[in-house]
């Protein structure tokens, strides 16, 4: 499959041949558990690991855009997320090689959880609600995707037939919406439209810089 950037892949000192996107989905499964743990042994608070707006705002445990990412609020959650990373990742690692793929999934999530904070204070939303999950990040690779690879076929919650990426992005982000208003849910929404925000704006920004390699990319997957 063509790539956009003809990167080799380096072998890791630690985790030997391992893909990028197996090591990001490894490193949520391990910090899960540890922070769990951390905060169920009262040596953690969930302050320290979850965003929370109204700690961001006065500028404490600014470092929770980072642990955020690498933390859920269950097992369904986590499973659910990786099980969707698993597959969405491993394509655009191999679309962007690794080194691309690891800071475009990380800057995503970051964003994601920069826009959750700011979408709290400017529509008065709760200031202190709780943010955790890759799902921002995993919404930065689906408008990636969006944009780069418009015709894939994909599957989509409770739907059986496969639907083309242009329009299952959109609509996947609107029925999580609609979940979590319809049955008060939890879920994270600004969050993940602040990831789907970010790839779309790096799915422009591949399609200018590089016309002839995004063309053949789309056209591989149509």
């Amino acid at each position: 499959m063509a790539r956009i950037y003809n990167l080799s892949p380096k072998k890791s000192l630690i985790f030997g041949n391992l893909s990028v996107n197996t090591i990001l989905v490894l490193l949520n499964v391990i910090l899960f558990f540890i922070f769990t743990i951390l905060i169920a042994s009262n040596l953690f608070s969930i302050d320290m690991v979850a965003i929370k707006p109204s700690n961001i705002l006065v500028g404490n445990y600014i470092w929770t855009f980072l642990t955020s990412i690498f933390m859920h609020a269950g097992f369904f959650h986590l499973f659910a997320n990786m099980l969707s990373l698993l597959f969405i990742g491993s394509l655009v690692e191999k679309i962007l090689g690794r080194k691309r793929y690891f800071w475009f999934y990380m800057i995503a999530g970051l964003f994601a959880g920069l826009f959750f904070v700011l979408s709290s204070l400017f529509f008065s939303i709760d200031l202190d609600t709780f943010a955790v999950g890759a799902s921002g990040a995993i919404f930065g690779l689906i408008g990636l995707l969006m944009l780069l690879t418009p015709n894939l076929p994909v599957y989509m919650m409770f739907i059986p037939i496969p639907i083309k990426m242009k329009y299952a992005a959109p609509a996947m982000l609107i029925l999580l919406w609609f979940i979590s208003i319809a049955g008060n849910v939890p879920i994270g929404n600004m969050a993940h439209l602040g990831g789907l925000i970010t790839g779309l704006v790096y799915g422009i920004y591949l399609r200018n810089k590089y016309k002839n390699k995004t063309k053949i990319i789309s056209n591989y997957f149509s």
